[in-house]
């Protein structure tokens, strides 16, 4: 199948309200540009450098989205053009976001990263860390960040029960700040989870935002 078939498979299978963030790295702007020519319109990078030399040579209105974790001395290379950073981990990282928005008039939505999987070495908050967080934005008056939800990666694993619990879990992270922390804020409203293995199952338990490369691209050739 072409990219351009993978597209218009994963649309039918999907309901029409889960946004699907085509997971571009490592790609070339050929294969970019074919997702985007089958109507694709947000893509998802891991790192700094690549998304900021890719997106001055691809059409102005695509959304990047970063979804990987994001350094603070990295935060000012991505500022002018990243339209949603998926990975907030820490205050620190939060603050920098916010200065960097700030200097150039910008406006950033981001989604706190959650750590739901059994592997010690993905990042993300606690519940918590989240409630300090969000504590802290509203004492500290971060005007040019919007908390527009909650994002989590899922134990890499064929166990099914495992990963729905891990949604699961996620998504009740999620109904908690939504009410304590924005009840009255309606662009509180995203949860991104869900790749190329899991999808499916994270629809299910309420993503409203699925990660997917390898369904949309195929397999990366490491050579």
């Amino acid at each position: 199948m072409t990219i351009s078939e993978k597209i218009g498979q994963l649309r039918k299978e999907i309901p029409s309200n889960v946004k699907i963030v085509a997971v571009s790295k490592t790609r070339s702007v050929d294969e970019i540009m074919e997702a985007y020519f089958a109507g694709q319109r947000i893509f998802g990078e891991n790192k700094a450098q690549e998304v900021a030399s890719k997106q001055v040579m691809l059409p102005s209105d695509i959304e990047w989205h970063f979804i990987g974790h994001l350094q603070t001395n990295k935060v000012k290379q991505i500022i002018p053009f990243i339209t949603l950073i998926q990975s907030i981990d820490s205050l620190k990282l939060l603050r920098m976001v916010n200065k960097e928005a700030l200097a150039i008039n910008r406006t950033i939505d981001c989604l706190l990263q959650f750590h739901i999987a059994t592997e010690e070495t993905k990042f993300g908050l606690d519940l918590q860390e989240a409630k300090t967080l969000l504590q802290a934005v509203n004492i500290e008056n971060m005007n040019n960040i919007v908390i527009s939800g909650v994002m989590g990666l899922a134990t890499y694993t064929d166990n099914v029960n495992l990963i729905s619990r891990e949604f699961q879990f996620l998504k009740s992270c999620f109904l908690f700040l939504k009410s304590a922390f924005f009840s009255d804020n309606e662009r509180f409203k995203e949860i991104s989870m869900g790749m190329s293995g899991d999808y499916l199952t994270a629809i299910r338990e309420g993503s409203t935002m699925i990660r997917v490369g390898t369904m949309v691209f195929g397999e990366r050739n490491y050579k």
